[in-house]
């Protein structure tokens, strides 16, 4: 009797122990899935293409390489458009959380920016930000390997562009 209590608890143990280790009772089993990748797809109307393009002419013409268009951050450059819009002015305002969201999903080491309002030609608007210092440093800017690009119309007609550039 003195050993059958040692003896009976060491049993109970070493049963629950392997029937808790079997397969068919290791916990919650998911079935496996394939892998769904989630990306927002940018698209580009011909004034949107035609800017890109005449950017990557200038910078060509300056020896520069071509920027590739990335749809991440002509979403971005999308959401600055509706903001800019929404209260009816041009600016930079909260660049630096633009900035971050690219540095954080797309692998951004750097980020530039370039803002208009009420140019109706692609033309247009690439004048006018190359006859501006600033703007221009930023398109001839060589560390820079992606752009993005977005322009809307307010409700009186009147585009708003943003530009972002990206070095990754």
């Amino acid at each position: 009797m003195k050993n059958f209590i040692p003896n009976l608890l060491l049993l109970v143990f070493l049963t629950l122990i392997s029937s808790s280790c079997s397969k068919a009772d290791d916990g919650i089993y998911f079935e496996e899935e394939e892998a769904v990748e989630l990306t927002n797809k940018a698209s580009y109307s011909g004034i949107e293409a035609s800017i890109i393009d005449l950017l990557n002419e200038h910078r060509l013409s300056k020896g520069l390489n071509p920027v590739s268009p990335l749809d991440i951050i002509s979403l971005e450059s999308s959401s600055h458009t509706d903001y800019m819009i929404k209260n009816g002015e041009i600016s930079h305002n909260n660049f630096n959380e633009r900035a971050a969201f690219l540095i954080e999903n797309a692998n951004a080491v750097t980020v530039g920016e370039n803002v208009a309002y009420g140019y109706s030609t692609a033309k247009g608007v690439v004048a006018g930000w190359l006859n501006s210092e600033a703007h221009r440093l930023t398109i001839e800017n060589p560390s820079y390997t992606n752009v993005g690009i977005s322009i809307k119309t307010n409700n009186d007609n009147r585009n708003y562009f943003t530009n972002m550039f990206i070095k990754r």
